[in-house]
């Protein structure tokens, strides 16, 4: 692959270095009616790339965000029990540290349906979410968690800040990887953070992704793919600094939590991390172009599986109707011949179809009634939650296949 011309969404350099590409695919949370006409459903390029000077993973491509974030975004964050323990024992510690009050105002950018702030809003602490889709904001609102529904960024914060709010603590989880205008937003979080409030981003860790061969995680929704070094360099740029850095390796796959603020200190945890991306060669093409090889062999050895699992007369079935699991079956070709159908707890998504391959998505209980003879596991990042509820299915003689970061069948 050769450079790309188009612009870092980070720091701005046009040097950057593609490294892989998974084809054309559909948007991942695109889901299907069962009645749609499938010539009509958009494919896009989804190439991955690397810039140089700021170490900042990207794809290149980049579809509207009213077209991924609106009529057709039906994620909940409610319907996982582990983001949601893991959410309330972060509020938790925040209202304890920053010692938060009636006088305190905790802003979260992408709250989807007020899963994290009403840990808040029950310890009478004001909040506001902010969240595009119409869906989870006016869930939020329902449960009185206070949402606007529009896109974060400096015009907003102009506005809240010009309203006289001031935020104490600003949260932005698993939305940094989403946001095209990067430097809008970091610029309006900086802006609207008192001058002693903090800021606290969590992300799926691109080490972790490269290391496991999560490349799944890879989609038009995500744009962008953080280190330590990428997210430093980005606060820097907006006057704010890289404090701490917190590691969740079971949450999503790997997730770091950094820790921002306009005091310029780093804690040791901070500080190894950075050494540590530049010791592994993180900072350098050589590290992704290898993670480029390593797909190429998951791809293949997962079709092999299930190919082979297929011939033997054996049902397969898939479990997780995520935005992972629609790049993985499509970028490994699993359509309704090897994968039959795929289950999720999100009740809003049953009856429709899995992007580009069609799988109908029905609710968990079909495991029981199917008995499929296998499960491929495409929330794999759940895999302990999903394999403690189908206690039944397995003990029916059902089995899970885990796809990354070697395909393999659980015993």
């Amino acid at each position: 692959m050769t450079t790309s011309e188009i612009e870092c969404r980070n720091c701005g350099d046009r040097r950057l270095i593609p490294f892989l590409s998974l084809g054309k695919t559909p948007l991942a949370d695109a889901l299907v009616a069962p009645d749609a006409d499938f010539d009509l459903e958009e494919r896009f390029p989804l190439d991955v790339a690397f810039c140089e000077s700021c170490t900042q993973v990207q794809i290149l491509e980049e579809v509207s965000a009213e077209k991924m974030f609106v009529d057709n975004y039906l994620y909940f964050s409610s319907f996982s029990d582990d983001v949601a323990r893991h959410s309330r024992e972060n509020a938790l510690r925040l209202i304890g540290e920053r010692r938060l009050g009636a006088d305190s105002l905790v802003v979260e950018i992408a709250s989807n349906d007020g899963y994290l702030l009403k840990n808040f809003v029950e310890a009478g602490i004001p909040v506001l979410g902010v969240d595009p889709a119409p869906d989870q904001a006016r869930t939020a609102n329902e449960r009185g968690v206070t949402t606007i529904a529009r896109f974060f960024g400096t015009e907003l914060a102009a506005e809240l800040v010009a309203d006289g709010k001031r935020a104490d603590v600003i949260i932005a989880n698993n939305v940094m990887a989403h946001v095209p205008g990067l430097n809008d937003v970091m610029a309006g979080i900086a802006m609207l953070l008192h001058d002693d409030g903090i800021v606290s981003i969590e992300n799926p860790y691109v080490r972790d992704l490269v290391d496991h061969g999560e490349f799944d995680t890879i989609y038009h929704e995500h744009l962008l793919y953080h280190s330590c070094s990428s997210i430093q360099a980005l606060a820097n740029r907006h006057g704010l600094f890289l404090n701490h850095v917190e590691n969740f390796p079971k949450l999503h796959g790997g997730t770091l939590r950094w820790m921002l603020s306009r005091e310029d200190w780093k804690s040791a945890a901070a500080t190894a991390f950075l050494e540590s991306e530049v010791a592994s060669g993180l900072s350098t093409i050589g590290y992704y172009r290898d993670f480029a090889e390593k797909v190429e062999t998951i791809r293949r050895d997962l079709r092999t599986l299930l190919e082979g699992l297929r011939a033997e007369g054996r049902t397969i079935a898939a479990y997780g109707a995520a935005a992972k699991g629609a790049t993985l079956v499509n970028c490994c070709g699993l359509g309704t011949d090897l994968v039959e159908f795929v289950v999720d707890r999100n009740v809003h998504k049953h009856g429709k179809l899995m992007p580009g391959t069609h799988q109908p998505i029905l609710g968990p209980e079909a495991l029981l009634e199917r008995r499929p003879d296998y499960v491929l596991l495409l929330a794999w990042n759940f895999k302990d939650e999903i394999v403690a509820q189908q206690r039944e299915y397995l003990a029916g003689g059902g089995r899970f296949i885990v796809p990354v970061p070697t395909p393999e069948v659980l015993s």
